[in-house]
């Protein structure tokens, strides 16, 4: 089975990639860019019957630093 972590800073926390972005885009006139976040995306493969708890585990323990950031699973 597959799945698919989503990593992204929390809100309120500062995202200086995301600004760094914003502030590309809008040298390059794409006018109108308010903001910008920056994430990742993870994707598992995984044994068949792996539950969501499990990959939650591994968000918790290594995927995101769950200070600052936060994670969407979604098993494909």
């Amino acid at each position: 089975m597959k799945a698919k972590v989503t990593v992204m800073l929390k809100t309120g926390v500062l995202d200086p990639q995301g600004e760094a972005v914003r502030h590309a885009l809008g040298g390059m006139g794409f006018d109108g860019v308010e903001a910008v976040r920056q994430g990742k995306v993870i994707e598992l493969d995984l044994a068949d019957g792996t539950d969501q708890a499990t990959i939650g585990e591994m968000c918790e323990k290594l995927l995101a630093n769950t200070v600052i950031e936060s994670y969407e699973i979604e098993v494909l």
